[in-house]
Order: C-alpha cells, then sequence, then structure tokens
C-alpha cells in the first residue's frame, strides 16, 4: 500500500489548519480526496487523545465559554427530507472554552445546544483547571444547571446577557441579526469581579475557527457530512492553534503561555505523533509458519 511521506502529510495537515477544503488539497498536491479524509480522520484521533492526556492541571484564572454553531451533512429544517440522512445530522454546536490571559483553549465539545451536552462540556472544563477561576458565559440557560453542577459553588461565576432590539429596516436578510442595544451582567455563583465579565476573546476565537476549517465557512459546499469527522477537524484545529500558531499578541502559541508546553511546535510533531499512534495500533507481523516434525 502506498504511504505519504511525513513532509507531504504535514503539508497536507497545514493546508487543512489554514482553512483550505479537502477538494482544494486534492487539486493542490494531487492526493486523492479519501487519502486527505484518512489523514485528517487520524490526526484528529491522535489530536483529541493528546489534548486529553496533556492539557491538565491548568493554572487559569478567567475563563469564557461559548458555543458556535454549524451543521452535519444537511441544516436542520432539512434534515427530515434529506435523502440517507445519518445520525447526527443537522446543527452542529462546537463549545469553547478560553483563558482570557493565555489565549489557551483549555476544553473543548462537539455535539448539541442543550442541557445534557453543556454538562459534559462544564465536567470536561472543571477535570482540567488546577484552581479556582472567573467563568463568564452568555445568557445561555443551560450553563446554569451544568457549572452548578460541575463546579458546585467552587466557582465565581458571572452572565454576560446581551439585549437586543429590532433589526434596522435597511439591513434585513439572512444574516442580518437584530441590533445589540446593550449588555447586562449577572452574578450568578461566587464573586466575580465584574470588569473582567466578558465573551469577548472567545467570541474573537470563533472568528478564528471559521478562519482556520473551511467546513465552518457559512454559504459554501464545505460543510461537514459526518459528525464524526466535523469533530475529527475541529480537534486538529484546537491541536493547531494551542501548540503551533504563534498568538499575535502573546509572541508564543497558547500552549506555552499557559505552561503546558516548553517548546513551538510544528506541524511535522503532529504528523510525528500520528505515526507513533499507527505504529502502536498496526498489529505485529507474525513471524513464518514452521510445520512440526514428529
Amino acid at each position: 500500500m502506498n504511504k505519504l511521506d511525513p513532509a507531504e502529510r504535514a503539508r497536507i495537515l497545514h493546508l487543512l489548519c489554514e482553512g483550505q477544503s479537502i477538494r482544494a488539497i486534492t487539486r493542490l498536491t494531487g492526493a486523492s480526496k479519501n487519502t486527505v479524509t484518512k489523514l485528517l480522520i487520524d490526526a484528529g484521533k491522535t489530536c483529541m487523545a493528546f489534548h486529553d492526556a496533556n492539557v491538565r492541571n491548568v493554572k487559569a484564572k478567567r475563563i469564557q465559554v461559548d458555543e458556535i454553531w454549524s451543521f452535519t451533512y444537511a441544516k436542520q429544517k432539512n434534515v427530515a427530507t434529506a435523502k440517507a440522512a445519518p445520525d447526527g445530522a443537522g446543527d452542529t454546536w462546537t463549545w469553547t472554552a478560553i483563558e482570557a490571559d493565555t489565549k489557551l483553549i483549555v476544553s473543548y465539545f462537539v455535539g448539541g445546544r442543550d442541557g445534557e451536552c453543556a454538562m459534559w462540556f462544564m465536567d470536561d472544563l472543571r477535570s482540567r483547571l488546577a484552581n479556582r477561576v472567573q467563568l463568564t458565559s452568555d445568557g445561555h440557560k443551560a450553563y446554569l444547571e451544568a457549572v452548578e453542577g460541575a463546579f458546585g459553588g467552587d466557582i465565581d461565576y458571572a452572565m454576560l446577557v446581551k439585549i437586543y432590539g429590532a433589526s434596522p429596516e435597511g439591513a434585513k436578510g439572512r444574516y442580518s441579526p437584530a441590533e445589540c442595544t446593550g449588555a447586562r451582567k449577572e452574578r450568578i455563583e461566587g464573586n466575580p469581579d465584574f470588569a473582567h465579565v466578558s465573551t469577548s476573546y472567545v467570541e474573537r476565537q470563533n472568528l478564528t475557527i471559521r478562519m482556520h476549517m473551511r467546513r465552518f465557512t457559512r454559504l459554501t459546499n464545505a460543510f461537514s457530512k459526518k459528525i464524526e469527522n466535523h469533530a475529527y477537524a475541529v480537534a486538529l484545529h484546537m491541536m493547531y492553534y494551542n501548540f503551533v500558531r504563534i498568538h499575535s499578541k502573546l509572541r508564543m502559541t497558547p500552549a506555552m503561555a499557559a505552561g503546558v508546553s516548553d517548546r513551538l511546535w510544528e506541524v511535522a510533531d503532529i504528523v510525528a505523533l500520528v505515526e507513533a499512534s499507527e505504529e502502536v495500533s498496526s498489529p505485529k507481523k507474525r513471524g513464518p509458519y514452521k510445520k512440526s516434525v514428529e
């Protein structure tokens, strides 16, 4: 079986991490669509495992959380009439938790936007923190029970509830949201510092996600066809963002700023992790069969 060399693998992964679609990568590199997809899956699984094992005991001060929308296979309103829609088709939400100072993505979760997913997300976030933090979310009600269940009273938690008015008459359209007329800060638990009750950093991170993952770009045919592949693409992006991409303000990667990593990673290091995982999972060759002689 033909196998891409590490340099070509690194090139493909780098293109994926910089917002290229799978079909565009096939045109640029000559690799087949199946080859690119399989590499994405392998890299996504490896990045999931690495994040789960290494982004632990994070010393943080202020965490901001939010959810970003996308869809899998078909938009939710079209799932009922779609042909052979797979499990997980429809609205897909990516939950993210970012540390305000180091910009580290401490936790992420791909799923729905209901209370159960909120609890999964918050439980995972709590397991990765080393100390009490100040947490800010938007006004999504699912956070209330989820934060209480994960942290109890051991958190300083506030909500930033945005107030919307009617859309301007001259801005009616498919992506013309109602005008934000203000925001209200609400203390939910503990003693949060209202000067730092904000979701600005995590909302800016939403833009980074849409810019660096083609399947998040609106009004294209680059949307995810399978929920599993969507999750693998998110895992690869988070690994790239935390460990490889130098933050313009920090002048280092978020992982270095947070003390999670002591060096600057390259995409080739992700490839090395993938290949190490393949060696562990691949079955060992059996020795030649020897017929016993009586």
